[in-house]
């Protein structure tokens, strides 16, 4: 099972950068996107449910969005009009269908200036 977040990066405040999640393993879904800040907790940023609905955090909506390519296995966040407080590192999260396991990629950085 692996997980390979890419794409984080220095941005300035109003710019854009998309994520991107690989996951290669039996039976394993990508669940979404979160976030920890330095001397915060990780957060939820974006999900999708079992409907197939996403789910943004407050603080992104309207900015960022979730989609996927199943064919990949590959699940990108498309992140616009960044704000200093969207730094952090960021995650995806996958659960394997069998067994429910929970994993998570090595994480990416995105540092957006002022």
């Amino acid at each position: 099972v692996q997980l390979q977040a890419s794409g984080g990066g220095l941005v300035q405040a109003g710019g854009s950068l998309r994520l991107s999640c690989a996951a290669s393993g039996p039976f394993l879904v990508i669940t979404g996107w979160y976030r920890q800040a330095p001397g915060r907790q990780r957060e939820m940023v974006a999900t999708f449910a079992t409907s197939g609905n996403s789910y943004y955090a407050d603080s992104v909506k309207g900015r960022f969005t979730i989609s996927k390519d199943n064919a990949r296995n590959t699940v990108y966040l498309q992140m616009s009009s960044l704000k200093p407080e969207d730094t952090a590192v960021y995650y995806c999260n996958a659960r394997a269908l069998l067994t429910s396991k929970e994993y998570w990629g090595q994480g990416t950085l995105v540092t957006v200036s002022s």
